[in-house]
């Protein structure tokens, strides 16, 4: 590990005062710019946390300009479409949480992508029926589902906007005239990327040099197309994306695929339909945590495993300790199994929320736990109320993780707490108006039934929405006031990222960035424990010893958070003066400021 970040390691291992603290990973291939130390950011009035200072920059701009959450949530995610395109985009998908102070009311939007109406549960299969590799899958035309964040975020800001709609997207067209520097993430990802991307007529020359090289960190990158694209967004509305001539270039593009043609077509994107529901809140130590439902997981897995968690001392073992590592593991390995059992599109299945979250339920599947030993692979329960549609199998999936996250607060303690994504790094490798469209429907399961033949849950179905690990969250105190807005990307990985975040703050009473930073791990429906890179070979030793199959993996997390900063010496926030603090995983380019 290089001096500066083995100092940021042992300055942090003695912050944290913990019997075993992990030194800091190191950079995952992912993260280009390496370990970014990051500091606690406090603003009195209001914040953004988001995953590259050009879009927080856009953000703190529209809340200066009195915007609400929302708005600047709009302005977020048009420059992060084009500053970080690999993640997310008007291309893709999102979940949207929403505080409303005054009301004291959470929402929750859902632009995930949909199914086309021709596709069919057997797409992901080859001609001998077996499931085709993921790589062959993400550039397949048919990965391409109905990209629903604009719609989505025109619905929220019918709701919650205070700015015009067409203000919003100024900063992004500015800059996509302009031009802005490649970014070192940015260009390591572009060296990993396939022949997919470099041969696609409007991705290969925007990020590519002649020889195929990706162009170099800090070229200025101009993109009028997406410009152009965006001031129709701003005059039409979601409209222009959902008919007219984008709408028609994108189907041409997807349909116009020689070998493997998709079938969105413009019907699609004229009849997709952002849905508000109800959200999803369970309790965790005094606080209630709020997200969102079907057909995002994630909510629903994060509130199982603190559940299971809560009748441990964790306080007591501390961040960085064997136990909590191996009861944490065990928690997450029991409520992925449910997950991949249960969980898909409420729309098209019978999720058993309220079993799942039932607390006698839960009392009994902790109980499987043995502190001494893991479970190995978990069988999945079978909760109160399942399952009046018949028998379910888990089918087979490979959730990646092209995705971001952002939190906000503005001046009117409102929130926003939104993840985005196109799923893969850089989606389907197909760019269209100056965005790359997503692989969202490889996040349904590839085989569409068991080997008994009953139906996977998340099986592809016309309409259908795949599933998603997705968890923006807000956390309430026991008085009902928003205390913490945080979320991830990272694939499947998320509901484990969010939840170390989560008892960081709750339980070893770290402040926010001391949180986030803490080295990820997880466990899920398997005998697998992953640990981040960098962790000490004793920990491992000791999870081994207890029966866990250990895999050192890159786990890069991009946790943005926002606490509520007290005013006196306290939770979470030792003598800051009031306000909000901002925190940006390491991990990634994120920051965080206030205006």
């Amino acid at each position: 590990m290089p001096a500066p970040r083995r100092a940021y390691a042992l300055a942090l291992v003695a912050a944290l005062a913990a019997a075993s603290a992990w030194a800091q990973p190191a950079p995952a291939p992912e993260a280009a710019s390496g370990w970014r130390a990051q500091s606690l950011v406090h603003a009195q009035r209001a914040m953004v946390a988001a995953a590259h200072p050009l879009a927080v920059r856009a953000g703190v701009d529209v809340l200066a300009q009195g915007g609400s959450a929302v708005d600047a949530a709009i302005a977020v995610q048009l420059v992060l479409g084009l500053v970080e395109p690999q993640s997310s985009g008007i291309g893709g998908g999102a979940f949207l949480v929403h505080w409303d102070r005054a009301a004291r009311r959470v929402a929750t939007y859902d632009g995930r992508e949909t199914a086309p109406r021709a596709a069919t549960p057997s797409q992901f299969l080859d001609a001998a029926g077996r499931p085709l590799p993921f790589a062959v899958a993400q550039v397949d035309a048919r990965s391409v589902g109905t990209p629903g964040v604009v719609r989505m975020l025109e619905f929220a800001h019918r709701e919650h906007g205070r700015l015009p709609w067409a203000r919003l997207f100024a900063p992004a067209i500015a800059l996509a005239d302009e031009g802005f520097p490649l970014s070192p993430r940015l260009h390591a990802l572009l060296a990993r990327a396939g022949d997919a991307l470099r041969k696609d007529p409007g991705a290969g020359p925007y990020f590519f040099a002649a020889d195929g090289a990706p162009k170099a960190v800090g070229t200025r990158l101009r993109n009028p197309a997406y410009a152009d694209t965006l001031r129709a967004l701003a005059t039409q509305g979601a409209d222009a994306l959902h008919a007219g001539p984008i709408a028609e270039a994108i189907v041409a593009t997807v349909r116009g695929d020689a070998g493997n043609p998709g079938t969105l077509s413009l019907d699609d994107l004229a009849g997709y339909r952002a849905i508000k529901r109800p959200p999803v809140c369970g309790a965790y130590r005094g606080r209630s945590i709020c997200g969102i439902g079907m057909p995002s997981s994630g909510t629903v897995t994060l509130l199982m495993a603190l559940a299971m968690l809560e009748g441990h001392d964790l306080a007591a073992m501390g961040p960085g300790s064997a136990d909590a590592a191996h009861l944490m593991a065990e928690a997450f390995r029991l409520a992925y199994a449910d997950r991949a059992r249960y969980m898909a599109d409420a729309d098209f299945v019978a999720v058993p929320v309220a079993g799942l979250l039932d607390r006698g339920y839960l009392a009994r599947r902790a109980r499987l736990v043995d502190r001494a030993r893991s479970m190995g692979v978990p069988a999945p329960g079978r909760p109160p109320g399942c399952c009046a549609d018949g028998p379910r199998a888990e089918g087979v999936h490979a959730e990646a993780a092209g995705t971001s996250h952002l939190s906000i607060v503005d001046a009117r303690g409102n929130a926003v707490s939104m993840t985005t994504t196109i799923e893969s790094a850089f989606g389907s490798h197909r760019m269209v108006g100056g965005f790359l469209l997503n692989n969202q429907l490889t996040d349904f399961s590839f085989v569409p039934a068991g080997a008994d033949g009953a139906p996977a849950a998340n099986r592809v179905e016309p309409g259908k929405r795949p599933r998603s690990s997705m968890t923006p969250v807000v956390v309430l105190d026991a008085r009902g006031d928003l205390e913490a807005v945080l979320g991830s990307p990272g694939g499947s990985a998320i509901i484990a990222y969010v939840a170390k975040t989560i008892v960081g703050l709750v339980d070893w009473r770290l402040d926010v960035q001391q949180a986030i930073d803490l080295p990820n791990f997880g466990a899920q429906a398997s005998a697998t424990t992953e640990l981040e890179h960098g962790t000490p070979a004793a920990l491992a030793d000791d999870l081994r010893r207890r029966g866990h199959r250990v895999a050192l993996r890159d786990m890069t997390s991009g946790v943005h958070a926002i606490v509520r900063a007290p005013a006196r010496s306290g939770y979470w926030a030792p003598r800051a003066p009031g306000g909000w603090l901002g925190a940006a995983d390491p991990r990634r380019e994120g920051t965080a400021a206030g205006p």
